[in-house]
């Protein structure tokens, strides 16, 4: 069911202006709270009911609200004068003071350079000079920052190839004395079985010393 909407204007009968004064004043200071959280807005909202009873709802603090509100008033909102033509006044002063810092550094990273050192006083050259010259203290102390991690670096890589050399070489010398005992082996085994099988076949060699022809045997 689609609610009807609400004609704005005074309600005449009291018992219900009270009930829809206390309702949307809760419903303002609900949305005076959201606004504040949501957008991290500094929010007040100060409610006077018909019988004089004050209602208020301040994000930080009635006093300090107010206060704020009073300086800028005070800043902003004079008579005659309207409030953007201000802001944009502002804005153009603000621009202006940019505009001449900008210039200033523009001149002094020239004088660094070496540009524009005619005008310069004594004073100004040596104020110059010192500051080029703490640059220069600064740049070479990072200068030498990279070349001792950039020394350090080459040391590691140094120390991991001798390792890997120290490593390779005893590997080396591991294969060299292992190498003439494998032949060494094979041959000893060789002559063991050649050494038994002769001595089998010498059993069988008759020793005896006889004297004339040989007697056969049976």
């Amino acid at each position: 069911m689609v609610r009807g909407k609400i004609q704005i204007k005074k309600i005449e009968n009291v018992t219900s202006r009270q009930v829809t004064f206390s309702k949307r004043r809760s419903g303002l200071f609900k949305k005076a709270h959201e606004l504040s959280v949501l957008c991290d807005a500094q929010v007040a909202a100060i409610v006077f009911s018909q019988n004089g009873r004050l209602y208020e709802f301040s994000s930080s603090g009635m006093e300090k609200t107010i206060e704020r509100y009073g300086k800028f008033s005070n800043e902003y909102f004079v008579p005659g004068r309207p409030q953007v033509q201000l802001y944009l006044e502002d804005l153009k002063k603000e621009m202006n003071i940019m505009v001449k810092k900008i210039d200033l550094l523009e001149v002094q990273q020239r004088k660094l350079t070496g540009q524009s050192l005619g005008s310069c006083s004594l004073a100004e050259l040596q104020e110059i000079d010192i500051q080029i010259e703490k640059s220069l203290r600064i740049v070479r102390s990072r200068k030498a920052e990279l070349y001792a991690d950039q020394l350090r670096e080459l040391k590691e890589q140094e120390r991991d190839l001798l390792e890997e050399r120290r490593r390779l070489r005893e590997k080396e010398i591991r294969e060299r004395l292992l190498r003439p005992l494998l032949p060494v082996t094979l041959q000893t085994e060789k002559g063991e079985h050649e050494g038994g099988c002769g001595t089998k076949h010498s059993s069988e060699v008759e020793t005896d010393l006889f004297i004339g022809l040989p007697v056969a045997r049976p």
